[in-house]
């Protein structure tokens, strides 16, 4: 891409993404709708002043402007309303797959997807993968958990851990778009990789479940993975969302807990339950209906006894309508998850060590490792100092 191409490119994903006009931007940066507008086509090479300017008003440094991005082809992106900041969002991605792919050539550090590796040697495995019913959500989730060692009765305990000591790479990137939860990406663009959106309105059981949701999409849905595609069917949305509550909740060890908690009120057996999961009560709820173990009524009856103890009544996009969509369409507030998880129930480990140990051994400079893990220089040597106890 030629030097005007890219920065036409740049600035006006970047506007876009600060919700700004061309003439709301030509009037920051001191410059005329027109220039800009010769700017963002390409049609003019704006000189170092002009590029200082619009660095500042997109609160950047003047390399994000000129820098190309690498565009993903093998992506899958969806969000339930129109996201303004999609072209950014993706452009970080792909910076940042770049940028963990280098690390791992450099330390020798690859990790092969072991979520459908050749089990050709364990048959059980094999018949799974390889036979039409393998192809279901819960046939999926069940052959991915044994995959990679999960027992059928073991809840999973960290996924972040999971996905990434098993090659699915892991972005926590925080957006504030409660219409976007998360995508991930093919390994033709150097995934696996599953991106999940941790802005601090959204639940943490939503964090997990959208990187159990993405998992199942990277195993079911390749032929999805389409830079452009946007329209894509809510049926593999509903599917994807099965195998993310069966990868997160067999069946098998949920009935048993589930039968375990009989002596209590449905409040507290749904907040056990989830507990034990870390999954929505949204998601167990969900389960109950769906297994035959009550009707519809079990959200009203549940809303009502949270109602009783807790003095506040859930949203109604929470009742029985929401089984009629999928649940990526529900309502995912951290405000609205009684008994709710902490950011400290999900953390990336994997790109944060790698860095340390590329920044010790001297492949990266602090600058660099600030850019990868998107810190301040001062938030770096921060954390370095920490490193060192």
């Amino acid at each position: 891409m030629k030097g005007e191409a890219t920065i036409a490119a740049n600035v006006a994903r970047l506007r876009l993404d600060r919700r700004l006009t061309q003439e709301g931007l030509a009037t920051k940066a001191g410059l005329s709708r027109v220039a800009l507008g010769k700017i963002e086509r390409g049609s003019v090479v704006p000189r170092a002043r002009t590029l200082d300017a619009l660095a500042k008003v997109l609160a950047v440094p003047v390399g994000e402007l000129v820098t190309p991005v690498r565009p993903l082809e093998s992506v899958r992106f969806r969000a339930r309303t129109l996201v303004h900041a999609r072209e950014q969002i993706l452009a970080e991605v792909s910076k940042w797959l770049d940028a963990y792919a280098g690390l791992e050539a450099a330390l020798d550090e690859h990790r092969p997807f072991r979520f459908e590796e050749d089990v050709s040697e364990r048959g059980h495995l094999a018949r799974d993968y390889c036979g039409q019913d393998a192809r279901t959500p819960i046939k999926a989730a069940q052959a991915a958990r044994r995959a990679v060692g999960l027992g059928p009765e073991e809840p999973v305990r960290d996924i972040c851990g999971l996905l990434e000591e098993n090659g699915v790479k892991l972005l926590l990137l925080e957006t504030n778009r409660d219409s976007f939860f998360g995508l991930s990406v093919g390994s033709r663009d150097r995934g696996p990789a599953v991106v999940v959106n941790t802005w601090d309105r959204i639940s943490v059981e939503r964090w997990i479940f959208t990187a159990a949701h993405e998992l199942g999409h990277l195993l079911l849905h390749q032929d999805e993975y389409q830079r452009d595609a946007t329209n894509l069917p809510t049926e593999t949305e509903r599917e994807a969302d099965a195998f993310a509550s069966e990868f997160l909740m067999p069946e098998k060890v949920f009935a048993a807990e589930w039968d375990e908690t009989c002596g209590h009120s449905l409040l507290v057996r749904v907040l056990k339950v989830k507990r034990i999961f870390r999954v929505s009560y949204k998601t167990v709820l969900y389960r109950l209906v769906g297994s035959g173990r009550e009707t519809s009524d079990v959200w009203r009856a549940f809303q009502g006894q949270h109602r009783g103890h807790f003095g506040k009544t859930l949203r109604k996009t929470d009742e029985p309508e929401a089984l009629h969509k999928s649940e990526f369409a529900w309502n995912w507030s951290r405000s609205g998850e009684p008994a709710g998880l902490s950011e400290h129930d999900f953390i990336e480990d994997r790109l944060s060590r790698l860095v340390r140990r590329a920044l010790e051994e001297e492949h990266i400079s602090l600058g660099r490792a600030a850019e990868i893990l998107r810190l301040t220089r001062d938030e770096m040597r921060q954390k370095a100092r920490e490193w060192a106890g």
